[in-house]
């Protein structure tokens, strides 16, 4: 095997490779990965067999001393061709180690993919890693609803469901972000002094892009958009990236309205909705709050591990 640093010269076949993947996800395609590419230094990789054929990728980027499983992206680590086996992705990791010690670097942080965003069991990573002495020191907790199992809502998520159908509010698709951009860029500044991670510019890049993939949903009561959605959808789940609600909207239930909607309707024949995490401070804070109104529609923990190995 070898181990090959990314360039444009692989685009294409990384671009293939990610869509035959045992663990592949749009987010690991070159338009996507490179849209904000000016913000990291990209070092990803490929690793080849004896024959020249492609066996596994790994998004990532070098800063200081350091490659991480790309800072870029929300989850990451090793994405594999169903040929990679146990004993396989151990012969990986080692010759991985060697290539970074080859290149002068001493740490590796390392963003597994979690289990719900792959049809096909692909933790063979979660070994190596084991074997290789790396340490858990980070853990988010997302919430989801596992949509093919029964669910419930709290009594409360159940009130105000109700209560927002009787206000005359329009569910709908969009396809025009600049009304729901402002919104949420109103309450991220507002509730968190924050900023959306996306420019408006590269969500309508991004959504151009993968049409079928980023998707907005909004709640409107007289023409207004007052609570809305992104969702990242794959096969096999539908993720909220962006929420967010006006005033009005958080008086009437709007927002709630509309992610039941998106649960029972949009979204029924997936695996998972899942409305991502819930923690601050590296995983040590959980935000009570937002975690009580997701489960509150029945979600449930998935884990969000990150890794350290020390390269010696």
């Amino acid at each position: 095997m070898k181990i090959v640093k990314y360039s444009e010269v692989y685009s294409k076949d990384w671009d293939e490779f990610v869509k035959v993947a045992k663990n592949g996800h749009f987010l690991f395609s070159r338009k996507y990965m490179d849209y904000h590419s000016e913000r990291f230094t990209d070092h990803s990789l490929l690793v080849f067999d004896d024959k020249d054929r492609l066996l596994a990728i790994l998004p990532a980027n070098i800063s200081g001393n350091t490659l991480y499983s790309h800072q870029g992206l929300t989850f990451g680590g090793f994405v594999i061709s169903l040929k990679v086996k146990t004993e396989i992705m151990l012969n990986i990791f080692s010759l991985l180690i060697d290539y970074l010690k080859s290149i002068q670097l001493e740490k590796l942080i390392y963003k597994p993919i979690p289990s719900i965003y792959t049809e096909v069991s692909a933790q063979e990573d979660l070994y190596a890693l084991f074997v290789c002495n790396a340490q858990l020191f980070r853990r988010d907790v997302s919430s989801s609803i596992d949509l093919s199992m029964p669910f419930k809502y709290s009594k409360g998520r159940k009130w105000t469901v109700n209560k927002a159908k009787k206000e005359n509010i329009e569910l709908c698709r969009a396809t025009e972000y600049t009304e729901f951009w402002q919104l949420l860029s109103n309450v991220l500044a507002y509730q968190h002094e924050a900023a959306p991670v996306h420019s408006l510019s590269e969500i309508e890049y991004l959504q151009n892009c993968f049409p079928e993939n980023i998707k907005l949903f909004v709640a409107k009561k007289n023409d207004e958009v007052i609570a809305g959605a992104v969702i990242y959808e794959t096969e096999l789940v539908a993720h909220t990236q962006y929420l967010a609600n006006s005033d009005e909207g958080r008086e009437i239930g709007a927002l709630d309205l509309l992610v039941d909607h998106l649960i029972k309707d949009v979204y029924k024949d997936k695996k998972y909705f899942d409305f991502g995490i819930s923690t601050e401070d590296e995983g040590r804070s959980l935000n009570k709050g937002l975690i009580a109104q997701k489960e509150g529609f029945g979600a449930s923990a998935i884990i969000h591990d990150f890794y350290e190995l020390e390269i010696k």
